[in-house]
């Protein structure tokens, strides 16, 4: 009877065992499960972020490559503008100053910022193209007569300076402001010469008129029209009287400078600027006679060379 009680103690209690035993084994399971999945989201995590990185480095090569691109339309842009240093920055934040080399300078007579500029064989800036702009603030120093490249002195008998006689004056068909005038300097035929004066002297004025031509620059195409002389003129900023030659001188009459000998270039060069280098020390004195360092504009056995009312005044 004892035996019989404990063998179904026994029974009764192995279930219940191995009951417990399954929920310990589930509960490791459950535990284990845990840390798989936790470990499934860790290298999810890891292999979004690599994506990401990846994604970013494709971005940020693109985006180099783009403003490599920009850099050099910018440097072509500023190369066509005819600018010097271009600041470039780098990837550090710094700036790259690249020097780039200025548009070559035009040849021949540059613009005056007085009413003259286009007596001096250059239309004034409404009436011409564009011309790459000089740097200011600095003033050349004026220096005395020196040799060119060829050997010969500069000064003002360098210039060939005639009379001349305005036979006729009108309009340039493409620039208000300038006359086209058909001259008579001595010669076999007519000079055509346009002149920028066309707000200074009404072309009545400009008829069958004595005046003081420049007769050896190089010609210049100023509108379509080639100009082959220079009208002088005593010049201010707000005012310009054509120089008349004495009386009785006559078309061809050569104009001469006491203390400066010599015969004339056939042409000037420009890129010897002996124009450039004489005409700072053309001026009329205080009696309005014209004059080079003191020297009169002369012709021989006839008188001197005058403005009408311009004292002290540039000659251009």
């Amino acid at each position: 009877m004892f035996l019989g009680r404990s063998f179904f103690k026994m029974s009764a209690c192995n279930p219940l065992m191995r009951l417990e035993q399954r929920a310990a084994e589930a509960d490791q399971l459950i535990e284990y499960l845990k840390q798989q999945v936790q470990l499934l989201k860790e290298k999810a995590t890891v292999q979004a972020s690599v994506r990401e990185e990846k994604k970013l480095m494709v971005e940020n090569s693109k985006l180099k490559n783009d403003i490599e691109v920009l850099k050099k339309q910018l440097l072509e842009k500023e190369k066509r503008r005819g600018v010097r240093d271009v600041a470039m920055p780098l990837a550090d934040g710094s700036v790259e100053c690249i020097s780039k080399p200025a548009p070559p300078e035009p040849s021949g007579p540059e613009p005056s910022a007085s009413p003259a500029a286009a007596v001096q064989s250059s239309p004034p800036k409404d009436e011409c193209k564009k011309k790459p702009e000089k740097k200011v603030g600095v003033k050349a120093e004026k220096k005395p007569a020196a040799p060119d490249r060829d050997g010969a002195k500069v000064d003002v008998s360098r210039l060939d300076m005639r009379v001349g006689r305005i036979v006729t004056a009108e309009k340039h068909p493409d620039a208000d402001s300038l006359y086209v005038e058909q001259v008579d300097v001595g010669e076999d035929s007519l000079r055509t010469v346009v002149s920028g004066l066309v707000n200074h002297i009404p072309i009545d004025k400009m008829q069958n008129r004595m005046a003081i031509l420049m007769c050896n620059l190089k010609p210049a195409k100023m509108r379509g029209v080639v100009s082959q002389a220079m009208v002088m003129c005593a010049s201010s900023p707000d005012k310009i009287e054509i120089l008349d030659p004495p009386s009785g001188a006559v078309p061809g009459d050569k104009i001469t400078f006491q203390g400066f000998p010599g015969e004339p270039d056939k042409e000037l060069n420009p890129k010897r600027k002996v124009w450039e280098q004489i005409q700072p020390e053309l001026r009329t004195d205080d009696r309005c006679v014209a004059t080079y360092k003191g020297a009169a504009f002369e012709v021989a056995g006839k008188g001197v060379c005058k403005a009408q009312t311009m004292s002290n005044s540039h000659i251009k």
